[in-house]
């Protein structure tokens, strides 16, 4: 970390870092065995500042995963200002309703057992993203780093052996980063609506892995349901690991 970065926050066990047209960004590591300053969350960069790209090379950016849908990437795609990381797209949720025959999601409540439903494929391939050597730093997102991004990285940080404090500690911190605090803000989404944003809650969270535990037993046999092998997740751990 380079001293024109913002320090973390001591006593938190991931911290807001300052990167100017990025919303919510912040170190996801310092839960269970995953180190700082190797993983980053965020929402999306399609209104990155030419400063925060200086900030993103300070961090040693070298892998963007963005969870976001082939539309999204169209309306408002990513910017570099000459940053030369790899991008992944991995969308968490069906490109299209006709995707799928699960009924779609109409709010949070919904959201958040749909994503766990669908969102296995774009898991796995995260994780042997994460898993692979050279990979790091690296930052997942997706539009504003609260909902896809959330699950994502917490499914992670339980395989780096997180207790479940910690990631609903980690997760909750989107409210912050968001300012949502005080209740739903409007924001305009992809198409040019104006929507509401809303808080999350630790009951939607828990709400994934409650989904992924009585369909599977485990989020391990849950991604192993969809692919992923025992190399894989150890991969995974040894290359995000202190």
């Amino acid at each position: 970390m380079t001293d024109d970065l913002p320090d973390r926050e001591p006593d938190l066990p991931s911290a807001f870092i300052d990167i100017p047209g990025v919303r919510n960004f912040r170190d996801a590591g310092s839960v269970g065995s995953l180190r700082r300053g190797v993983l980053f969350r965020s929402g999306s960069f399609h209104t990155l500042a030419p400063e925060g790209a200086q900030r993103l090379k300070a961090l040693g950016l070298r892998t963007v995963i963005d969870l976001r849908s082939p539309f999204e990437l169209d309306v408002w795609p990513d910017l570099r200002h000459g940053l030369d990381h790899e991008t992944l797209s991995l969308p968490t949720l069906p490109a299209n309703r006709e995707d799928t025959d699960r009924p779609w999601p109409e709010g949070q409540a919904e959201l958040y057992p749909f994503m766990a439903a669908t969102a296995g494929p774009s898991l796995v391939a995260a994780i042997r993203r994460l898993g692979t050597p050279g990979t790091l730093a690296a930052v997942v997102h997706c539009a504003v780093g609260k909902d896809r991004t959330g699950l994502t990285i917490a499914v992670v940080q339980e395989l780096l052996g997180a207790s479940e404090a910690e990631i609903l500690a980690d997760f909750l911190r989107s409210n912050t980063g968001l300012g949502l605090l005080d209740g739903p803000t409007p924001y305009i989404d992809e198409t040019g609506t104006e929507r509401i944003s809303r808080p999350i809650s630790e009951e939607l969270l828990t709400s994934s892995f409650d989904w992924i535990r009585a369909h599977h037993g485990s989020v391990t046999a849950y991604l192993h349901a969809h692919g992923a092998t025992d190399e894989d997740l150890d991969a995974l751990r040894a290359n995000l690991s202190e």
